[in-house]
């Protein structure tokens, strides 16, 4: 059992950067990939960015891929995602999840935290 809290999430303005983070509780976090959806209101959550156990396998969405940024720190239990360059419709809720292999499906995961509202103004 992987238990995750997400938390990094605010009011930015557009062109600037937050880091999220999610700290993950049990002694096989290591074990996990762990990914980065979003969801914005009346929309699909999105794949952002997964990362390996090791951090040796990382893969990006599209939308992401120049800007977000992963990484995680398996002695602290935590995954980050530096975001930059941010704009209005990164407007969401920032989900992080834990599975057994870097994907880019929501289905794959078995774990979830409760998510944080990143909200950027124009």
């Amino acid at each position: 059992q992987v238990q995750l809290v997400e938390s990094g999430g605010g009011l930015v303005q557009t062109g600037g950067s937050l880091r999220l983070s999610c700290a993950g509780s049990g002694r096989t976090f290591s074990n996990y990939c762990m990914g980065w959806f979003r969801q914005a209101p009346g929309k699909e959550r999105e794949f952002l960015a997964a990362i390996s156990w090791t951090g040796g396998s990382i893969n990006y969405a599209s939308s992401a891929k120049g800007r977000f940024t992963i990484s995680r720190d398996n002695a602290k239990n935590t995954v980050y995602l530096q975001m930059n360059s941010l704009r209005p419709e990164d407007t969401a809720v920032y989900y992080c999840a834990a599975g057994r292999v870097v994907a880019a499906l929501a289905r794959e995961y078995d774990y979830w935290g409760q998510g944080t509202q990143v909200t950027v103004s124009s």
